[in-house]
């Protein structure tokens, strides 16, 4: 019985987000596809850190990609709904 009480509780709420987002405006965001892509291996922190230095990024041993130049990514710009009316 209580199962069927907390099944019925995450259906409401996994449903209510519905009701917050009536009429609000469609947000597309676009895949950014790079132009070219390589892959760069370094044999020691120093070299990591010399490249870093060159290019003027932040990279450390975990870092999987960056955009040259810089581009955060979160996007260039921050874009923000207005409603205007």
């Amino acid at each position: 019985m209580n199962e069927l009480l907390f099944e019925n509780e995450k259906k409401i709420i996994n449903e209510k987000w519905k009701d917050e987002w009536k009429n609000m405006p469609e947000f597309i965001q676009e895949k950014q596809e790079p132009f070219a892509k390589i892959i760069i291996r370094f044999d020691n922190q120093d070299a990591l850190n010399d490249f870093a230095n060159l290019i003027n990024q932040k990279l450390t041993n975990k870092t999987k990609s960056i955009w040259h130049p810089f581009k955060s990514h979160w996007g260039a710009e921050k874009k923000v709904y207005v409603n205007e009316s």
